[in-house]
C-alpha cells in the first residue's frame, strides 16, 4: 500500500489498470473522500483539493471534519511479544507506551 499525508490525513493510493489513473482515498474516517489523477504530480495536487474541500465542505455544513485517528491504539500481539516488548521498554528506563511511540514516530509517510 501506498500513502501520502496532507494536514493530518493519509490516503490510501491505487492504480486502476482499467481506468489507466491512480486512484486515493482519505484513510482512516468514516466520510467517503475519494480522488483520482493521471500522473504522480496531479495526484498529489488531487489529495489536496480533496482535503482543503472536504475541510471546507465540513466548514460549510457546520460538521466537525473527522479527524483520521484519536491517538489510542490497541493491539493484539503474542504474550510472548509482549513480554518481550516490555523488558526493553523497562531495560531502556521508558514505558512501554513511549517505547513503542517513539519506534512508530521512525516510520515516515511522506507530507507534500
Amino acid at each position: 500500500m501506498n500513502t501520502m499525508s496532507y494536514k493530518g490525513y493519509a490516503a490510501k493510493i491505487e492504480y486502476s489498470d482499467e481506468d489507466d489513473c491512480f486512484i486515493g482515498h482519505i484513510a482512516g474516517i468514516n466520510d467517503i473522500v475519494g480522488f483520482h489523477a493521471n500522473s504522480v504530480a496531479e495526484l498529489h495536487a488531487s489529495f489536496e483539493e480533496a482535503v482543503d474541500d472536504y475541510l471546507q465542505t465540513c466548514t460549510k455544513i457546520g460538521k466537525s471534519p473527522q479527524k483520521p485517528y484519536s491517538g489510542k491504539i490497541m493491539l493484539r500481539i503474542s504474550p510472548e511479544i509482549h513480554a518481550r516488548a516490555a523488558m526493553i521498554a523497562e531495560a531502556q528506563g521508558k514505558s512501554l507506551n513511549s517505547w513503542v511511540s517513539e519506534l512508530l514516530s521512525r516510520v515516515h509517510i511522506s507530507e507534500r
